[in-house]
């Protein structure tokens, strides 16, 4: 694996996270934080689009080089489905970022990851995690039953209702990750990340060939 030599994102959330003087913390600008969110969803794409899920995302595990580049690791208990339909049962996965259905026993499939990517884009915005809770019951509970703390950083309406949709408790009600990757606000960061031959092989299929995928799924 490459070294990220410039640590990984939840080292950048507790470091912003420190209050100065007057008590304030560093919140990202937008641009900072969908340039982050961006690569993140490139990264996942990248797994999705050959089947694997990942079962582990987490801001410790998207790492960064000194660049701002951002590379998604961990896969130890990543697994490969076979085909798209496929859902898995095992419960796994770091007890913050665990989505409803895993904690409700149910099966689960790759929005469970869009699940868990969403706890890292709020993480990212809030410089906190959304659901808390003083024991690991309670924290499961809330992850179930309650809504998301709010986001007290300045974003347009386009990051807080992506934020929404991802972490919508019904997973058919989650976007999957070519419906984020097509949001605007998204889709125009994408060639920033990509050269263009690898631009050319992650999207030579037409997965984002549908120019109002995203509008559609927000009436749902």
């Amino acid at each position: 694996m490459d070294f990220a030599d410039g640590g990984d994102v939840n080292q950048v959330i507790k470091e912003r996270s420190k209050k100065d003087e007057n008590g304030n913390r560093k919140f990202l600008t937008e641009d900072e934080l969908l340039n982050y969110f961006t690569q993140m969803c490139l990264a996942v794409k990248h797994i999705h689009d050959r089947k694997i899920l990942h079962r582990d995302i987490k801001s410790h595990n998207f790492f960064l080089t000194k660049k701002g580049i951002v590379k998604l690791g961990d896969f130890g208990i990543a697994r490969v489905l076979s085909n798209t339909r496929s859902k898995a049962k095992t419960v796994v996965g770091s007890p913050s970022y665990l989505s409803p259905e895993i904690i409700n026993n149910e099966a689960y499939s790759f929005k469970s990851d869009i699940w868990s990517l969403g706890i890292v884009l709020h993480e990212t915005a809030a410089l906190e995690a959304p659901f808390q809770g003083s024991s690991f019951n309670k924290l499961l509970s809330r992850i179930v039953k309650s809504k998301p703390r709010p986001v007290q950083a300045q974003y347009s309406p386009a990051v807080t209702s992506l934020l929404k949709l991802m972490l919508s408790k019904d997973p058919n009600l989650r976007p999957s990750i070519h419906q984020i990757l097509k949001t605007p606000v998204i889709e125009k960061r994408i060639q920033r990340f990509l050269q263009e031959d690898t631009f050319k092989e992650e999207f030579a299929h037409g997965l984002l060939h549908n120019q109002n995928v995203f509008e559609e799924f927000k009436k749902v």
